[in-house]
């Protein structure tokens, strides 16, 4: 079968599509017939070799890219729950495993759900890391209805998605994106709106805390601001950092705490149904067939995307 693959770290040049085994699904696995997959940070992360300089991967000849899926189930394992012909959605969180921008990819039952039905595969790709994400960054807030919430990067696929679960809770938002994505964001259930500000912490402090006097209760970091953000957080609140070095120090009595994504395919059914229920909305950029994954690199690494990028094999 054809995926694509790094074999030396780089730019997007360095992307390759190989002849790779397909693979068998062992007891309790499903070989899902990739339909698309999305394309996030952490494939762009992998191929220019940050992950490998953090320790996060262990030295090989090749490593494989994509972690979200939607497809087909192929073929199972002994004692699957899923049968060939069911219409599945996963996720892969081990980064020494097989991905998902391949044709065929295996993964655990405890990683699969059943796709969305209400919706186009390449938008169905788009929801098992960010949907989970944000999912789980929700729930490390510890917040329940009433209480204030900021979120940076709130125009991108995990800040629309937790301006939407929190909603669906009662939780009022302060939705912080680029001066232009105001109505986007607003139609995604922010219930306030403060542009990007570019003169550093303070003004981003002043504009949230102007807003919501004495600070918001949780931030959850997703454009990864740091500091800055946690400055618009009142005493004693909760941080949620995304990517663990640019976590600040607990400050303020406050609780910091980073979120650590894996796969979950009970939770990724609940949040399915929110999807066919209208109350999740999935946003794909572009679709793309899997030989321009060196494209799909350079796009999303230049930013300014609504929406998500997905392969089709």
């Amino acid at each position: 079968m054809r995926a694509a693959v790094v074999r030396e770290f780089g730019g997007p040049d360095v992307l390759a599509i190989a002849d790779v085994p397909r693979p068998v699904p062992g007891p309790g696995q499903a070989l899902v017939r990739v339909g698309a997959a999305a394309v996030n940070r952490i494939d762009l992360s992998t191929r220019n070799g940050a992950l490998a300089r953090a320790g996060l991967l262990a030295p090989a000849d090749q490593y494989s890219l994509g972690w979200d899926v939607a497809g087909t189930v192929e073929a199972v394992g002994p004692g699957s729950r899923f049968a060939a012909g069911d219409a599945v959605v996963g996720l892969r969180d081990v980064l020494s495993a097989p991905g998902t921008h391949a044709e065929y990819v295996v993964l655990d039952d405890t990683a699969l759900a059943p796709a969305p039905a209400t919706v186009t595969t390449e938008e169905a790709a788009t929801l098992p890391l960010i949907g989970l994400t944000a999912d789980r960054s929700l729930a490390l807030t510890g917040l329940d209805a009433g209480r204030t919430l900021l979120v940076t990067g709130a125009a991108g696929g995990v800040g629309g998605l937790l301006l939407q679960l929190a909603g669906l809770r009662g939780i009022r938002t302060v939705a912080l994106a680029g001066p232009d994505d105001e109505k986007r964001v607003r139609g995604l259930g922010a219930d306030e709106f403060v542009p990007r500000q570019e003169a550093g912490g303070a003004t981003l402090a002043a504009a949230v805390r102007a807003v919501v006097p004495g600070g918001v209760d949780a931030v959850v970091d997703a454009a990864v601001l740091g500091v800055a953000a946690h400055e618009a957080l009142r005493g004693a609140g909760t941080f949620v950092a995304l990517v663990a070095p640019f976590a600040p120090p607990p400050l303020r009595g406050t609780r910091v705490v980073v979120q650590e994504v894996y796969a979950d395919g009970a939770r990724l059914a609940e949040l399915s149904a929110l999807v066919d229920a209208g109350l999740l909305t999935l946003t794909v950029a572009d679709a793309l067939p899997l030989d321009d994954v060196a494209d799909a690199h350079e796009r999303l690494a230049a930013g300014g995307l609504r929406g998500r990028l997905v392969l089709r094999p």
